[in-house]
């Protein structure tokens, strides 16, 4: 008894010695989405997270004060821990940000933790962005006095360069403060191109100086049609552009996040929202309406006329100025040829540039490839590549195009196979406004198909018919989502999500690192503390 007592009472003893906030304290886990490459424990103790603890970033470098910025604010989110920056050298107790690793990989990152200091370096800034994101992901949610950093060494690099998350916001608008939050959104999983496309039959949404009557006119539709194309209208106009200047706040906010944003302009179908402002540019001359209806029109652009590559050539050259992207997204895709075949302009064109059937291709289709040739070299011209949907593959392409394949993969393989480079994008995997359940009478309405997180989770973006050479032409994947069916911001959020974390993984993370339980029942499981904490609307029950 007396031993017990003596026993006890020496335990009581040393927890005076031991803060109360570390007795309080949280724990970290790197395990977190994407799972790093390596995510190594050291017996190098732990760090104490708290107010005490300092951000050193050496004086005079602006980016990694911005960075630090980024750093002391996700970590208030999280634990209502406040950081303090410092440009003072220290030696314990802080966190050095530094961009010295020594990496091929521009974007790899490491992080070292121990009892005295939490090392972030990154092979340039953007790794360093993401070794921040991964210290984030990995601190536990909820007000903690104190957080204990486990001795750990971790290192990561991504697999594709290319990652990409795609948003239509011609069928439904989304407000730029919307849009911020989705680019936040995507920097969360560590995506880092946004591919935005901006214009289609239902609605223009980039103001072109040279062109006003696209957004005065073809970015407002007189109204809805209600569900699929049922002949029922709602009756309320709807409409929404962006300014100049807010595409350009947008583009340097995704910027400060590592993310590229790549413009559609989709053509030369999908344009009956610019005929209804400019019919003239039409086969018929219309009259045109922007369409209330989804689907794919049969009024396209009259490429049989000179005015019609003007327009093109203007648009694309404002388009430019807005956007510093290497790509330029054309679209390409779903061009209905009746028109062409009527019009005595475009058979003409045909005549002249001897462009008639050749036993693979119709005469329409070698049109259609002389218009997307026409865009690729002016492209070309200005410093810029073309990047379209897989139709651009009929009648060939210029070397440079890429192409993004979402009729599954067929077309991805075959420009691979051609020296194209290829974004994976396949509609069977990596569609997000497809359902996440068969229970489709409790979700919300969307175009059909079935694409459940863990089929998506489970998609391989190298097709093993590819030799390892044609291979490295798989630059990256990217899902997609069209938003015919989400009225509301919120809904785009419901759709991407938990889908987006899924995406992130096949993304960034080499297939033998991959285990859906592992995702689903651990790390997935944190990350919608995340999720829960910024308020976004994800489907639960994963």
């Amino acid at each position: 008894m007396f031993m017990r007592t003596s026993i006890l009472r020496t335990l009581v003893a040393l927890l005076w010695l031991v803060p109360a906030a570390t007795l309080m304290a949280q724990n970290a886990d790197f395990h977190v989405v994407p799972l790093p490459k390596q995510v190594k424990a050291t017996q190098a103790g732990h760090f104490e997270l708290d107010d005490k603890t300092l951000v050193y970033c050496p004086q005079g470098n602006k980016e990694l004060k911005r960075l630090a910025g980024f750093l002391t604010d996700f970590v208030e989110e999280s634990t209502g821990i406040k950081l303090t920056v410092t440009n003072a050298p220290v030696q314990r107790k802080c966190i050095r940000l530094s961009v010295s690793l020594k990496d091929k990989n521009p974007e790899a990152y490491r992080i070292r933790a121990n009892s005295e200091i939490i090392l972030l370096e990154g092979a340039s800034e953007a790794g360093l962005f993401y070794a921040l994101q991964t210290l984030r992901k990995a601190l536990p949610t909820g007000t903690s006095q104190c957080v204990l950093i486990p001795g750990t060494e971790v290192y990561d690099a991504p697999r594709f360069a290319y990652r990409g998350a795609h948003l239509d916001v011609s069928r439904h608008f989304v407000g730029p403060d919307s849009m911020r939050r989705f680019i936040d959104m995507l920097a969360l999983h560590n995506i880092n191109r946004l591919h935005w496309h901006l214009t289609d039959d239902q609605g223009w949404r980039v103001e072109i100086k040279k062109y006003p009557r696209l957004t005065q006119v073809g970015s407002r539709r007189s109204e809805t049609v209600i569900g699929h194309n049922s002949g029922r209208y709602d009756g309320v106009p709807y409409g929404g552009f962006y300014t100049q200047k807010e595409i350009r706040q947008l583009v340097e906010y995704a910027a400060a996040r590592y993310i590229t944003v790549i413009p559609e302009i989709d053509l030369p179908g999908h344009m009956q929202a610019a005929l209804a402002a400019y019919p003239e540019l039409g086969c018929t001359g219309g009259p045109y309406e922007v369409w209330r209806q989804w689907g794919v029109s049969d009024h396209v652009l009259c490429v049989g006329k000179d005015r019609t590559f003007d327009f093109i050539d203007q648009v694309l050259s404002e388009i430019i100025r807005l956007f510093p992207s290497q790509y330029i997204h054309v679209g390409g895709d779903e061009c209905p040829k009746t028109q062409w075949k009527q019009c005595a302009l475009c058979q003409q064109r045909i005549r002249d540039n001897h462009l008639e059937a050749d036993g693979k291709h119709s005469a329409e289709e070698r049109l259609q490839s002389y218009t997307i040739r026409h865009v690729a070299q002016f492209l070309k011209q200005h410093g810029r590549r073309m990047i379209g949907w897989d139709e651009i593959l009929e009648g060939g392409l210029p070397p440079e195009a890429t192409v993004m394949s979402w009729r599954g993969e067929a077309g991805g393989i075959e420009a691979a196979r051609q020296g194209h480079d290829v974004v994976m994008t396949p509609n069977t995997y990596l569609y997000f406004d497809y359902y996440q359940s068969q229970d489709t009478a409790n979700e919300p309405e969307a175009i059909g198909g079935y694409v459940p997180l863990e089929k998506v989770y489970g998609y391989e973006p190298l097709p093993a018919g590819l030799s390892a050479e044609e291979q490295k032409h798989i630059v990256g994947v990217q899902a997609n989502c069209w938003t015919e069916y989400m009225k509301t911001y919120r809904q785009v959020e419901y759709m991407e999500l938990p889908r987006m974390a899924a995406l992130c993984e096949v993304q960034w993370c080499n297939p033998e690192q991959k285990n859906f339980d592992d995702f689903v029942k651990g790390r997935l499981q944190r990350l919608a503390a995340l999720y829960r904490l910024k308020g976004y609307n994800y489907r639960a029950g994963f």
